[in-house]
Formats: C-alpha cells, sequence, structure tokens
C-alpha cells in the first residue's frame, strides 16, 4: 500500500513515469519496506499510525507523512478497494475508541 502512495505521489510531482520511482522516492519506498518487513507487530496491527512504537526517522517520518497527505485522497481513483478498506479500518477504530 505504501508502495502505491509513494508512486502515486512521485509520478505527479516529480513527473516520473508510471512504475518508476526518483532516486528520492526509491530511497522512501526502499525504508518503508524495511520498516514494515522488521515490525515485530506487523501481523497485528493494521496501519503504522496506530502502532505504539514509531520506527521512522525523524527526516522519513517527514517525507512519509507528506506522501500520504498527497496520495491519500487520490487512492479512491487508482485503488478504490484499499482506499475504502482504509476508511472502513479508520471508522471501526474510532467506534471501538468511543464505546469503551
Amino acid at each position: 500500500m505504501v508502495s502505491k502512495m509513494i508512486e502515486i505521489y512521485c509520478r505527479k510531482n516529480h513527473n516520473t513515469k508510471r512504475g518508476e520511482l526518483c532516486s528520492e522516492c526509491k530511497e522512501l519506498n526502499d525504508y518503508a519496506r524495511l520498516r514494515s518487513d522488521k515490525c515485530p507487530f506487523m501481523k497485528t496491527k493494521t496501519f503504522c499510525f496506530d502502532c505504539s512504537v514509531h520506527c521512522y526517522k525523524p527526516e522519513m517520518k517527514e517525507k512519509i507523512r507528506r506522501v500520504m497527505r498527497f496520495s491519500g485522497p487520490r487512492m479512491i481513483f487508482y485503488s478504490p478497494a484499499a482506499a475504502i478498506r482504509h476508511l472502513f479500518e479508520q471508522i471501526k477504530k474510532k467506534f471501538r475508541l468511543k464505546n469503551k
């Protein structure tokens, strides 16, 4: 999911072709994938923002935040099922917190 968001961001902001990434976005994508691969909570959590442990370096955290802010609203056009699932998970989480 995060790779798709980085691809959308790179294509629209750095004018790369579909499926390609500039060097900066490739570095961010590699970093995000590495963090996900090493995450001990990946099996039980839905999204990184739900995690109690934030493992991104501050610089990379800001970059990924920028990517998600840009790409998030556009995901409905590029990956509608994933966008709806994400929205559903957010609503579910808010509902659980409200009923505690």
